[in-house]
Formats: C-alpha cells, structure tokens, sequence
C-alpha cells in the first residue's frame, strides 16, 4: 500500500536553501509548493513538479492568497519550511531604525503572520510540521551582526514557544541553524556593508568583519547540506527542537560551553 503524497510549502524557493531543498524533496516525492517574490527563477522547480507561487512574505494579502490556494486545492499541508529572510549588517549605533525594522519584517513578523494562516489547517488535522530557518546567529551575535542576530534570537524564541504550544495538536516545531552557507549572504550584504564603513568611527571594524566573513564564507557548505538536515527532521518520527549544520556551525557549542569575557575576547581578536 503506497503512502500518501506529503504536501510542502516552502518559502523563499527561489535560490539558495529553499532551493536546494525543493529539489531534495520533489525527488523524495513530496508535492512541493514553491514560494518567491520571482517566480521565473523557480522555472527549474516547475519543470519538476512543484507548484510555483508568488509570495511576498511581509505583504498580508500576498501571504494570504498563497494560503487561500494551497487549502483549497490541496487541503492542510503536512509541512511548512519558513526559509524566506535576508541579513542587513552595521553597528548598532549607526544602523537605520527603518533597516532594522525591515529585517523584523521579513525574518520575524511575516514569518509568523505566513504560520499563524496554515495552522488552523493543521490543528483540525491533527498532525504537521513547521520547520523554521534560524541561524548560529540565533545562538550568539558578532560585531556588525547585532540587528540580524536580534531577529533571529526573536526567532528562536517564538520558535520555542510554538513547540510547547502545538506539541498538544500532534504539531512539531523545529528550528534549523545553519552555519556559513554558499548562498551568496556575503554578496548580497554587500552595500549595507559599504555604507557601514562610511563612518570614520566604525569603518576599521566593519573592514575586519568583512574579510572575517569572506575567508570564512571560502569554505562554506552547500545549500544541500542544510537541505538535507531539513529532509532528515521531516522524516524523523520524532524530530529534535534544534539541528545545527553546515561549516561553523560548532562554534554554537563551544560558545556556550565558554565563559563570557573568554568568548568576547576572542571575537574582539577576531574583529575588533
């Protein structure tokens, strides 16, 4: 007796990580519902059977069309990969309140806002899956992160908070921390960058946190790799609450196995 297909959403399918693991579960033979601002660069993923549809994460009428459409056409989903985010760097200082706010837009706010839609859904059905992008920097911040990493702390927060929620509906939550992965997040932080070494103050640091990231980013992981650790938690009977991978990735460890002032002083040697 053949199982029934599983249903996937998938947000920010576009490139990178939701990619990559569109890819990974259509071969499984997962239904993969793919969702982006641009949609022709999902072309690839139509060709192989995904559902491609427009989504702005953070625009409410956007995020509840997508959803209006997957229940009418293919009822609750069993899974929602929340992939969909971007990075701004600078100091706190001088980084703009709007560039801030921007970040909790996407990373945060319609992240949940795009969950709270498909979880009546899964409630009624009593079973699914909601698998949310974090970061190691959703364990500790770097100088000129502060703002990314405060989105993603608030991440894992709400993310903590939704599993001891949903655990009574048969619902899992799980968060994935990635370390440095090859899906340009250094090109595209690329002008937020410049303009933070505009300023005379912060400009020899910010100098260092960009070549800290551009030795590091050498040697990191593909997006599969994360792909694959999204595969293995939806198969999993009993997924764990955190999986961390990718090149880095341990330092999320170590940082919490060191005191403070030691970790701190060897970011300050790093970057400072």
């Amino acid at each position: 007796m053949t199982k029934p297909q599983r249903t996937v959403l998938i947000t920010g399918a576009s490139s990178g990580i939701g990619k990559a693991t569109a890819q990974r579960l259509l071969l499984q033979g997962w239904k993969v519902i793919a969702a982006a601002r641009n949609t022709e660069a999902m072309n690839d993923l139509r060709e192989l059977g995904a559902e491609v549809l427009t989504l702005d994460i953070t625009d409410i009428q956007s995020r509840q069309a997508v959803v209006t459409h997957i229940h009418q056409q293919f009822g609750a989903l069993d899974a929602l990969v929340n992939n969909a985010g971007f990075g701004d760097v600078g100091p706190i200082e001088t980084m703009p309140i709007q560039s801030a706010e921007n970040l909790f837009q996407v990373n945060v706010f319609g992240l949940i806002a795009l969950t709270q839609l498909v979880l009546p859904e899964m409630r009624k059905r009593g079973k699914g899956t909601v698998i949310n992008l974090s970061s190691i920097a959703g364990r500790f911040v770097t100088p000129g992160a502060g703002w990314y990493g405060a989105s993603k702390f608030a991440l894992e927060a709400l993310s903590d908070a939704l599993r001891l929620e949903l655990h009574q509906f048969g619902i899992n939550v799980v968060v994935i921390e990635p370390g440095l992965i090859a899906t340009r997040f250094e090109t595209l932080t690329r002008k937020s960058m410049a303009e933070a070494q505009k300023d005379p103050a912060w400009a020899p640091m910010m100098r260092k946190v960009e070549e800290n990231w551009q030795e590091g980013f050498k040697r990191a992981s593909p997006a599969d790799v994360v792909a694959a650790t999204i595969q293995k938690a939806l198969d999993a009977r009993t997924p764990k609450a955190r999986y961390l991978c990718g090149h880095r990735a341990e330092s999320a460890v170590i940082q919490r196995l060191l005191p403070t002032n030691l970790w701190d002083g060897i970011l300050r040697w790093q970057i400072t």
